[in-house]
C-alpha cells in the first residue's frame, strides 16, 4: 500500500465545494488531514497523508487537479540539533503529532522524524533555536506525487 504526504491548494472557488471526500468515495483512498488551514475569500490548503494503491492513488491525484486543486508533495522537514538543544521540553508541549516527547525521569527531548508534520508550532517556541524548517533539496516529479 503506497503512502505519501501531499500539499493540497485550494482556489477561492473551490472553498465551499465537497472535493477531498471523493477520494474517499470515489478512488478507495484513505487519508489523514495532518494541517488545514482555510482564509475565507482567498484559498485553502491542506497537508494529507494518503494512503491506497498506486493506480488509485494517481487517478485521486489526478481528479483533484481536473478540478482546480494544486498537488504537491510535502517537501518541507524540520530537523532538530540535538546538540544545540536544552531539553526544555517546551516544543514538546504544542506538538500535535507527538514526534517531540519529553521522556522521563531523564527529561530529554526525544524527536521522531517519521511522526512530524512539519506544522512548525514548535519552531518559535524553541529558546535555543534547535529546531528549524528545511526544504528537502530532491524535487519530485509529477509521476513521484
Amino acid at each position: 500500500m503506497l503512502s505519501k504526504k501531499v500539499v493540497l491548494t485550494f482556489p477561492q472557488p473551490l472553498l465551499d465545494k465537497a472535493i477531498v471526500y471523493r477520494l474517499i468515495k470515489d478512488y478507495n483512498l484513505i487519508f489523514n488531514i495532518l494541517q488545514a488551514r482555510i482564509t475565507p475569500d482567498e484559498e485553502g490548503v491542506m497537508i494529507l497523508e494518503i494512503r491506497g494503491k498506486r493506480e488509485d492513488y494517481k487517478a485521486g491525484v489526478d481528479y483533484l487537479r481536473e478540478t482546480g486543486v494544486k498537488v504537491r508533495p510535502l517537501n518541507e522537514s524540520i530537523f532538530w540539533r540535538e546538540s544545540e538543544c536544552t531539553h526544555c521540553g517546551l516544543c514538546t508541549d504544542v506538538c500535535p503529532t507527538q514526534a517531540l516527547t519529553l521522556e522521563r525521569p531523564e527529561m530529554r527531548v526525544r524527536f521522531e522524524k517519521k511522526r512530524c508534520i512539519a506544522c512548525e508550532l514548535c519552531i518559535s517556541l524553541c529558546p535555543v533555536r534547535a529546531i528549524e524548517r528545511r526544504v528537502n533539496k530532491k524535487r519530485k516529479s509529477d509521476e513521484d506525487i
